[in-house]
């Protein structure tokens, strides 16, 4: 039995239009002959009514009061609304289908409500209906705690849910659906020659998605990199491939040469705020004592310098006041620099490679952009500017690596 998994977003099922072309894509694959597996999202954007942000708004203005584990189980509805409806539009064209839970599919999680980590996938059911000849509809987002609750993934946990059936199914694709035409060098709204992508490395998309990129969650590419699960991310709304994730080695069959691509993409994260703790001399154990605030108060800690006289890091905005004031509770002074964003550079080639980083410096330099701080990986160079520079900084590093040809 050959299995694809398929996954549609809430802009894919909002509307009558964008539901025909779901049906489109349904029914092109099973006439190639492929078992089908749908996990779909909750229906459009906030101020729809089945939308997850409107099920969050309902509540806050009746109350406000649900605890975590109800309100899980309250956002569970708004898949469910998704899976029925498109079940009863395949009913009616002749497609049986049969709608799984998250549970029923076999999702066992943790009991972190609002953003559980899966634990187990058992398709037993999923796996008994494919082999009926059925179309299994799943919500995603969802699962279930050994003890029978319900639990949601957290953002993107959709296309968390459907990579982690396809691992469990050995599927021979997941298909991402959205409402853009793959994955993009950058984010179009603000770089306007920004091209698709055919094709990127498991390591490239989760450092885009860490970075910035929304078109795929990270958790969902980390699971199919770790079980060898190609993915496609396609646009619901034509006939194109998309851009597939896969492994490097893969590439050269689906665009030759593409291996030698040093710069994969632009990506940004914005409304960060640099914080630099100094000790003239030194200090014994500032680091920890640092760092170990920061996770005592929740607070999210990135872009890591570490020195021996003191560390920079970046929070973001809506956290750097707390920060600030358990900084100097514990007696130290803190300097901070808000409004900024962190911008990525990112591709599979650049390790080992020279020349990169000075580019990058050149291109900022010559459209007057300070560089307040820097780090890499093996595929990402970070930089961070202020936020006021940050279009301008995106569109000169995306020209300087001629990401538009």
């Amino acid at each position: 039995m050959r299995i694809m998994v398929q996954k549609f977003g809430g802009t894919s099922l909002s509307t009558v239009q964008a539901r025909e072309h779901v049906l489109r894509h349904v029914k092109r694959e099973l006439e190639a002959g492929l078992s089908l597996v749908v996990v779909v999202s909750a229906m459009g954007r906030r101020g729809e009514p089945y939308a997850t942000d409107t099920l969050l708004d309902w509540t806050a203005q009746n109350g406000n009061a649900l605890s975590a584990r109800e309100r899980d189980l309250l956002l569970c509805c708004g898949e469910i609304i998704s899976a029925t409806t498109l079940s009863s539009l395949l009913e009616h064209e002749g497609i049986p289908t049969t709608v799984l839970t998250g549970a029923q599919a076999g999702f066992v999680t943790d009991d972190n409500f609002g953003n559980a980590r899966i634990l187990d996938v058992r398709p037993i059911r999923v796996l008994e209906q494919l082999q009926n000849g059925r179309v299994v509809i799943v919500t995603g987002f969802q699962g279930q705690t050994e003890n029978g609750d319900f639990t949601t993934l957290g953002r993107g946990g959709s296309d968390t849910s459907a990579t982690a059936l396809g691992a469990a199914l050995h599927a021979e694709m997941v298909d991402i659906y959205t409402d853009v035409n793959g994955i993009l060098t950058a984010d179009p709204r603000i770089v306007e020659d920004a091209r698709p992508l055919t094709v990127v490395s498991y390591a490239e998309i989760c450092n885009m998605a860490h970075q910035g990129a929304k078109v795929i969650h990270p958790r969902a590419v980390e699971i199919a990199m770790q079980s060898q699960i190609p993915v496609r991310v396609r646009s619901t709304f034509d006939e194109s491939e998309g851009t597939l994730v896969t492994h490097p080695e893969g590439f050269q069959d689906v665009q030759t040469g593409i291996v030698d691509r040093y710069v994969t993409g632009i990506a940004y994260v914005s409304n960060v705020t640099q914080i630099t703790v100094e000790v003239p001399g030194g200090a014994d154990r500032l680091q920890l004592k640092v760092f170990k605030t920061m996770a005592e108060n929740s607070i999210s800690v990135d872009f890591i310098n570490v020195t021996p006289s003191g560390v920079v890091y970046t929070v973001f905005d809506s956290d750097s006041e707390k920060a600030i004031q358990v900084l100097q509770e514990i007696g130290l002074k803190p300097q901070s620099l808000s409004g900024c964003a962190k911008v990525s550079v990112i591709g599979g080639g650049i390790n080992g490679v020279p020349g990169i980083m000075a580019r990058i410096v050149e291109s900022l330099t010559l459209a007057d952009i300070q560089i307040l701080q820097s780090a890499d990986s093996n595929t990402t160079i970070w930089v961070l500017v202020k936020k006021e520079d940050m279009v301008q900084a995106l569109r000169a590093l995306h020209a300087s690596f001629e990401l538009h040809l």
